[in-house]
């Protein structure tokens, strides 16, 4: 496999994490501050990174990219507190599919930050993808005329910045590091504010609270993997993956039944991302010029 097909591959895996993630959350925003909840969940994500961080420890810390740490760590607070803001006050399927505006912004950020050849075929992709975002949200576009729709678009911005300074930050740094970078700067901007917000939970709580910071954990380690591996604007392409996951989330946890525009959309939306997937193959069998 070349690296952009394993970074696909692994992009999927993150992608059903972060649905799920976003699922659980729609459940504990109901009791608990958007804060709180992604407090709990950065301090475990910070406590997976631990027993790296230790053994290189402090060489661990260093980076010779302060400046695009910094810009990492601003697009992910904003992208982690809108996600779970966002599920608060949308339906879980709406504000997955406002979310993919992340994809159009990596596209733009990984041509002019990462020289990444974003070429007609995944320009192509991208834009018949949200064409099947455009289907489930019914032609009339009824989801948008909604002041919160901002709330997704916002942390959209936010992860495509994330999300690009992730991959040229994984280049030289280790995965633990980028990790322990987020989880403590994040934590602290969250943590701050818990003692006005903070809600001591029963146990049933709790273990959903820490249950959205494990998988959440997993899904970072996993989507940081992908973007070692995988040119961003590619493996951003697999976003829309989270469609089907939430179609499929939605019907078993939250009783809802996609209906034919959600399915249809779906189906498009599946096929821009084999698309991306296909080209890869024929590029690594040697059947096509390795252009983008």
């Amino acid at each position: 496999m070349s690296n952009n097909m394993q970074g696909v591959l692994w992009a999927i895996i993150a992608t059903a994490l972060f649905t799920t993630v976003a699922a659980m959350g729609k459940i504990a925003v109901t009791e608990y501050n958007v804060l709180q909840i992604l407090f709990i969940r950065q301090v475990i994500v910070f406590c997976s990174a631990v027993p790296s961080l230790v053994k290189t420890f402090p060489g661990s810390l260093k980076t010779k990219h302060p400046l695009a740490h910094s810009f990492r760590l601003v697009g992910a607070f904003v992208a982690l507190s809108t996600s779970i803001w966002a599920v608060a006050v949308l339906p879980l399927t709406t504000a997955i599919t406002l979310g993919f505006a992340q994809v159009f912004f990596v596209a733009i950020l990984a041509r002019f930050t990462l020289d990444e050849d974003v070429g007609i075929h995944r320009i192509a992709a991208v834009v018949v993808g949200f064409i099947g975002v455009v289907v489930v949200m019914r032609p009339g576009l009824d989801g948008l005329i909604n002041a919160y729709a901002l709330i997704p678009v916002a942390g959209a911005l936010g992860a495509a910045v994330a999300q690009t300074s992730v991959r040229k930050l994984s280049q030289t740094e280790s995965t633990a590091t980028l990790l322990a970078y987020q989880s403590i700067f994040v934590g602290l901007l969250a943590g701050i504010p818990m003692f006005w917000f903070w809600q001591t939970p029963d146990l049933a709580d709790f273990t959903l609270l820490a249950g959205i910071g494990i998988v959440a954990t997993f899904g970072q380690w996993i989507g940081i993997k992908a973007l070692r591996l995988g040119e961003a604007s590619i493996v951003s392409n697999l976003q829309y993956s989270k469609l089907v996951f939430a179609a499929l989330i939605g019907y078993f946890w939250f009783s809802e039944i996609p209906d034919s525009y959600t399915l249809l959309g779906a189906a498009i939306i599946i096929a821009s991302s084999m698309y991306i997937f296909h080209r890869e193959v024929l590029n690594l069998t040697g059947k096509r010029t390795p252009k983008s």
